[in-house]
């Protein structure tokens, strides 16, 4: 059951990091995640703000994606996403490297006023750029789950943490679990 999870998470990531729908994560999907969450963060088309979510994403493809692909290659598919992914729930450290490197650049998108934490509605209006149909009281009750002190805001450690905890977990009661606005993107938490 618990791997079963973490493959389940795996897979409902792939289906919105695969922006264009085509069954491959590509560089343009990272293009499209980026306008995505800049629209979503209130900024304006072909803004030096939009440049800078987009940046932040293609550094994302550059440093954790590509890297897991032959010479050559420009596009990961499903199955080779959700094993290289998979892989790093075995590997710590690696996990750390890709994934906390992911966190924080995603950390320096979503904290649109710059204080070093990302409270309520910054990551409503982050995460709804990922998942558009994420409704205001699923991101709330997810941020709650993800506020491991409960002080109102996602400290870099809790941010951090909850990405890594997503991407790597199998259990079933881990916080992290809840990243993508309910665990597992089941709208229906009972029935994990």
């Amino acid at each position: 059951m618990s791997e079963d999870l973490l493959i389940a998470k795996i897979s409902h990531g792939f289906d919105h990091l695969d922006a264009d729908g085509d069954g491959l994560l590509t560089e343009q999907d990272h293009v499209l995640m980026g306008q995505s969450v800049a629209r979503s963060l209130g900024h304006p088309a072909g803004s030096p703000q939009e440049k800078r979510v987009v940046d932040a994403y293609l550094t994302i493809w550059r440093e954790v994606h590509l890297p897991q692909l032959p010479d050559g290659a420009r596009a990961m598919r499903r199955a080779q996403f959700l094993e290289s992914t998979a892989a790093l729930a075995d590997d710590p450290a690696a996990a750390e490297a890709a994934l906390g490197g992911l966190a924080r650049a995603f950390l320096a998108v979503a904290d649109a006023d710059g204080n070093g934490v990302v409270d309520q509605d910054e990551f409503f209006l982050f995460q709804r750029g990922h998942f558009p149909q994420l409704r205001r009281v699923d991101a709330d009750t997810a941020f709650a789950h993800l506020d491991r002190d409960g002080d109102g805001a996602l400290s870099p450690a809790e941010f951090v943490t909850a990405i890594v905890e997503y991407w790597t977990s199998s259990d079933p009661q881990a916080p992290g679990n809840w990243w993508t606005g309910s665990p597992q993107g089941n709208p229906d938490p009972t029935t994990l």
